[in-house]
């Protein structure tokens, strides 16, 4: 079992009269890629704030590997907000490199780094330009080169993906997955479900300040499964239908070029071998799948469950 990178316990954030946090308990594996879901205004970002310590807790406790939140630990985070920040008449290379050495490095480090990572994204061109010079998407390319360029062991990322292009977006995702690969935690803050499917080993879901899901996609995403089978058949309909009775209830039988697909969802207390063997000598199997829910289809439910709660 990994250590965790951080652990978050009981912690309550309040904004007068209104709870951000009501106590949200999580910890994120280290070197795992952790979604933290949530619809707008459930209190994602007031979390992201604590870790980052722009503000703390009102109760509860946030420690970063075992160690209780200490100032030293923010050079070992990198953050990149949803709302983007760089100073507007600066030259891209030179603030590139004064913030770098905001984190400790050194300029002839922060200069070498920053020229590798303008050439991945093709953007070596625009170091003495301005930021304001450049359009929405190539500074976000700029502030999350620089959320990244001092590699912390914990990168935490709210919205990375907006107003980026298809292939800018394809670019991201292969560099967290690599940054992964070579150990890097990274807290990734998104509305993108399919993000979450690709990337994500790890989430939790917070909704209305609580946390109200938590743990592994492959898990959550099974927890939630609705025993429904989608088979692909030769045959008769009619004899598909005659072999489902009792535990079995057919949910869609439709034609396609040369053979049928159908629906069928089994009671929780038999066994899918069984629907297999009620099948059998009735129609021919082509295919047998068990239809297990997306994120995107577990988030709506599990949010709209809560709302109606």
């Amino acid at each position: 079992m990994p250590d965790n990178i951080l652990s978050i316990t009981d912690v309550v954030k309040r904004y007068a009269a209104h709870t951000a946090l009501d106590q949200v308990s999580f910890e994120v594996p280290e070197g795992s890629v952790f979604g933290l879901l949530g619809p707008n205004g459930a209190g994602k970002t007031s979390l992201i704030r604590i870790i980052n310590q722009i503000t703390g807790p009102d109760e509860g406790i946030v420690k970063f590997r075992q160690q209780k939140l200490q100032p030293e630990h923010v050079r070992l985070m990198g953050y990149l907000p949803e709302e983007r920040g760089l100073y507007r008449k600066m030259e891209v290379g030179e603030q590139a490199i004064y913030l770098a050495r905001l984190k400790g490095m050194s300029r002839a480090e922060a200069v070498q780094r920053l020229k590798t990572w303008f050439g991945k994204f093709d953007i070596t061109a625009w170091w003495r330009k301005k930021v304001d010079e450049l359009s929405k998407g190539m500074q976000q390319k700029v502030q999350f080169i620089i959320t990244v360029l001092h590699e912390p062991p914990l990168l935490i990322l709210d919205e990375p993906f907006t107003g980026f292009d298809p292939i800018n977006v394809s670019l991201i995702k292969q560099e967290l997955l690599r940054m992964k690969n070579e150990g890097t935690t990274i807290m990734l803050s998104t509305h993108r479900m399919e993000s979450v499917e690709e990337l994500c080993s790890h989430i939790a879901l917070i909704d209305k300040s609580r946390k109200v899901l938590d743990g592994p996609v492959h898990d959550i995403r099974r927890r939630y499964k609705s025993n429904i089978f989608e088979i692909r058949y030769r045959g008769h309909g009619i004899s598909l239908a005659n072999s489902l009775w009792g535990p079995y209830k057919l949910l869609d039988n439709n034609p396609e070029d040369d053979h049928q697909y159908a629906r069928i969802q089994v009671s929780g207390e038999v066994k899918p071998n069984q629907l297999v063997e009620a099948l059998i000598g009735q129609v021919e199997l082509i295919s047998y799948n068990e239809i297990i829910p997306s994120m995107n289809e577990v988030f709506i439910k599990v949010v709209k469950g809560e709302a109606r709660a």
